[in-house]
């Protein structure tokens, strides 16, 4: 490879051929023009006449100068000229990939494979070797390795398959596999870094740099300050909000982050703005909801972030706080709207995780006792030794006790309560009774009841008294009016030791009856740390874990249980990717929040170190352009040899403007430029409404409506292949000119770069979805963040593309939706990429035979159904592979055959009832 200036020449050697020049002009210079032959019969009358006119000895030097600039760019074009091809590889050896593939690389992923792939073609263009070196150890129990030496066709395989981990990095065990590497000459090193340096180790990073640095050069690629990486932390629950800390390593910039919250199904729940504030680099998402909503939440994600950190995954621990509630001897007999179960229930349910049963279920091993917050206990629940001693050991490890006081405790006064009781109960109602039912005075602002409102209504009419002790008043949290306590509460090791003086039902008052009574548990219950995770050895296997782009999928094959006892301690690794574990219906959440807990940039490296970002110049090949001009240079030579050879006469001229009308469409093959659509004719509409065709709209992108073109002949053989479809192929569709009734469903990828649409192309579109057509627009943004089709990197283009366009109302594809089986049985709609939601109209605005008009995704489906030469899938499938190709192709299956059959297959549930009707 040689450099002038900014064109590199790919081969070089031919260059040499330009030596030849001055040969070439010399035979150009003493070859004269071919002398004109006359056939005259009285030639013999000129015999003896000497001739005016003489045949030039040389050429017009004009004539020369061209013919000597046409071999020039012939020779300049077999060398590959190249314009803006980077800067060429230092080194004589092989050359080092250094990839940082952890959590924090998922975020611009395809960008950092495409430079890797730029640093291969200039080491195959160098001829030299490579060795490919991952910082994330990819499987339990196994260090950091380095490959072989590969050629690059090989490289280039391993680059297409790497894919992101949802762990940190391992730059130490890396350098280790570095360094254990016998590398011959000097080694050019390319570090693919994510930019991020965790938990204070930038003294670490720096010695990485260096170390690497020795092998001959190190080219540092790093993101930009707004490409890093950001990491959600661990949620918390404050009051009645679920809050969500945002971090960042730079504390640079004002742009708004938006979190999600999404339910079990996908579904979104919630979305909220994040701005980090002036120099800060953590800010809190804080998520107000319904109980019932904020229950629901099972993780909380970045909007367009594809990454392991930028989700956090939401399990009982923050949606719901397990509370114990114990069950009297006596309840069989009792009526349900008298019991004080059923209202600590009812005031429960909002925001707690009930468990009932005896005390000696609750706290004797038969349920996770320890994951409980706290444990109620009504009157008349604690009535033996063996169950106190159960319930203090429990509550000094970190419980809330929360006892209730009634007729039976009274009478029969136990040690386990905060402050001693007088013997009997206080009536303040009744016919022997001087006083009346008393209202609650304000709280203190020392109490955990602070800031709550009383309602003017709650009335207390029995009450069990405390004797009088000089700490009274520090364990009172409520009063009544007159001063006497109504709730008491002690600090018992690490717990606390709770007592409501009155029952939990409506029988001595009628708290239970106000919200105030939801309140003052809520803020009980949270006193409750439920320490200690899962109780006992248990192991809690793997249910469903994150992949390294941030999204949930089936635990791998190496994936382990982790110990109950554990799991607290737990950092996410190969052996124990962030996910959920345990079972479907108690999940424990591993995130990478506990095991990251600071972010920062990549620290000043040493001296020497090239630093680039992953956009590289765009390479421009000239080679077609050269081309085009040395054709065109060799038609205007034949043009000028037949004028001065005198062939260039009238009769001709049909002959001469065939020339130019060839060299002209010669010259536009040959130099590069835009695919145009080809012209409709009369036999092209015939072919469309003979034959089925999948079609697919033009984007203008070469590469883009290529792919479109592979992968919908992909999908069209196995439509032959599988089903009675005989689609004859793949056509491209301009929208604004070419006729669309041919075609029951029009492919639709969304680019950047496409125009908006004119009116009459509106209107034409509007009038194929009133006339039974199907659009299935596909974003293609699945791998950067468009998990939700409407919400990725493409929903904004989306929304241009179709501004005028009559959308229904959407929603995404419900399970028994027509799609889930018009050939195949399938819940899950994988392309080149997978997760997200697929969406189509809602059930009640389908017109069109129960058919979606519109449906949208982002998992570029084409990309997984094109085929190239051979059969051969033109493109990588993450991260199923072959499996995830074969469901991509049974969803384009299914997919056809919902656009050409409408809503047969959901008339077959009818099918039952019709035989009974006609009384067979």
């Amino acid at each position: 490879m040689v450099t002038l200036g900014g064109l590199v020449f790919l081969a070089p050697a031919i260059l040499a051929a330009l030596i030849l020049l001055p040969v070439i002009f010399w035979l150009l210079r003493v070859t004269p023009p071919a002398p004109r032959r006359l056939s005259f019969p009285a030639i013999r009358l000129l015999l003896g006449l000497r001739a005016q006119e003489e045949t030039p000895e040389r050429m017009p030097w004009w004539l020369l100068l061209m013919r000597l600039l046409l071999a020039a760019l012939i020779i300049v074009a077999l060398a590959h000229p190249v314009l803006n091809p980077g800067s060429a590889l230092p080194g004589s050896g092989p050359v080092l990939l250094v990839v940082d593939n952890g959590w924090a690389s998922g975020k611009g992923w395809p960008e950092r494979q495409e430079a890797l792939r730029d640093a291969i073609d200039k080491a195959e263009r160098a001829g030299r070797d490579l060795v490919l070196l991952a910082t994330a150890p990819e499987a339990p129990g196994e260090p950091v390795a380095a490959s072989r030496l590969l050629r690059p066709s090989e490289a280039r395989g391993l680059i297409d398959s790497l894919a992101p981990s949802p762990w940190p990095t391992d730059r130490a065990a890396a350098l280790k596999a570095a360094e254990a590497l016998r590398l011959p000459g000097s080694v050019h090193v390319v570090w693919a870094s994510d930019g991020i340096t965790a938990d204070g180790q930038a003294a670490e990073v720096r010695d990485f740099a260096a170390r690497l640095q020795r092998f001959g050069s190190l080219q540092v690629l790093a993101p930009p300050a707004f490409g890093l990486a950001h990491l959600v932390g661990t949620p918390q629950v404050v009051d009645t909000a679920l809050t969500v800390p945002v971090k960042r390593a730079v504390a640079a910039g004002d742009v708004p982050l938006v979190l999600r919250a999404t339910a079990e199904d996908g579904r979104p729940l919630a979305r909220t703005e994040v701005r980090f504030p002036a120099g800060q680099r953590q800010a809190d998402a804080r998520f107000e909801l319904p109980s019932t909503a904020r229950n629901a939440i099972t993780a909380v994600s970045i909007e367009g972030e594809t990454t392991a950190g930028a989700t956090v995954l939401v399990d009982e621990r923050w949606r719901r706080r397990p509370v114990g509630l114990a069950a009297p001897q006596d309840t069989a007999r009792a009526q349900p709207l008298l019991t004080e179960n059923y209202y600590l229930q009812r005031a429960l349910e909002p925001f707690a995780e009930i468990r009932r049963g005896s005390v000696a279920d609750l706290l004797g091993g038969t349920q996770p006792t320890d994951r409980l917050a706290a444990l109620l206990l009504p009157d008349g629940t604690l009535s033996t030794e063996a169950d106190r001693q159960a319930a203090e050991r429990w509550m000094e490890g970190g419980g809330a006790l929360i006892r209730f006081a009634g007729p039976i405790l009274a009478a029969n006064p136990d040690p386990l309560v905060p402050v001693p009781l007088r013997f009997g109960d206080r009536t303040l109602s009744g016919a022997m009774s001087w006083t009346a039912p008393m209202p609650l005075a304000p709280f203190d602002a020392s109490t955990p009841f602070q800031g709550l409102t009383i309602p003017d209504d709650v009335r207390i009419q029995r009450q069990v008294l405390a004797d009088p002790s000089p700490d009274l008043a520090d364990k009172t949290w409520a009063r009544l009016t007159d001063g006497t306590p109504i709730v008491t509460a002690e600090k018992r090791g690490r717990g606390w030791l709770v007592l409501v003086h009155t029952t939990a039902g409506p029988a001595w008052s009628n708290l239970a009856f106000s919200g105030l009574f939801v309140d003052m548990l809520r803020r009980l219950v949270a006193l409750g740390s439920g320490i200690g995770g899962d109780s006992g050895q248990a192991a809690l296997p793997p249910v469903r874990v994150l992949d390294g782009l941030g999204r949930l999928v089936p635990p791998p094959p190496l994936a382990l249980p982790i110990p109950g006892l554990l799991f607290a301690s737990t950092v996410p690794g190969p052996e124990h990717p962030p996910g959920f574990y345990g079972t479907e219906d108690s999940r424990r959440a591993l995130n990478l929040g506990s095991a990251v807990t600071s972010l920062e940039p990549l620290p000043d490296l040493p001296a020497g170190v090239s630093v680039s970002g992953y956009e590289a110049p765009a390479e421009i090949d000239l080679r077609p352009w050269i081309f085009a001009l040395a054709f065109t240079l060799l038609i205007v030579d034949g043009l000028i040899a037949l004028f001065v050879r005198g062939l260039l006469t009238p009769p001709r001229r049909a002959t001469t403007a065939a020339l130019l009308l060839a060299g002209a469409v010669a010259a536009s093959l040959l130099a590069p430029g835009p695919a145009r659509a080809q012209a409709q004719d009369d036999s092209r509409i015939i072919a469309m409404a003979n034959h089925v065709r999948l079609a697919y709209v033009e984007t203008g992108s070469q590469d883009v409506d290529s792919v479109s073109q592979a992968g919908l002949e992909g999908l069209a053989q196995v439509l032959r292949d599988r089903t009675s479809v005989n689609a004859e192929g793949a056509v491209g569709i301009n929208v604004e000119s070419d006729e669309l009734a041919f075609f029951p469903l029009l492919y639709w990828p969304v680019t950047p770069e496409q125009p908006a649409l004119s009116d009459a192309a509106i209107g034409k579109l509007n009038a194929f979805l009133r006339t039974g057509g199907t659009i299935f627009f596909d974003t293609r943004d699945q791998a950067m963040g468009g998990g939700a089709a409407l919400a990725g990197p493409g929903a904004d283009k989306l929304r241009e593309l179709t501004r005028g366009l009559d959308i229904p109302p959407l929603t995404p594809v419900p399970p028994d939706h027509i799609l889930t089986r018009a050939f195949y049985l399938m819940q899950d709609f994988p392309g080149r990429y997978t997760g997200g939601d697929l969406w189509v109209e809602t059930a009640d605005a389908t017109v069109n035979d129960g058919v979606s008009t519109i449906i949208i995704g982002a998992n570029d489906w084409a990309g997984a159904w094109a085929v190239g030469t051979g059969g051969a899938p033109m493109l990588p499938v993450v991260p199923g592979g072959e499996r995830q190709r074969e469901m991509a192709y049974r969803f384009g299956v299914n997919l056809v055959m919902y656009a050409l059959t409408g809503n047969y297959k959901s008339d077959q549930v009818h099918v039952p009832a019709i035989l009974e009707r006609l009384g067979q």
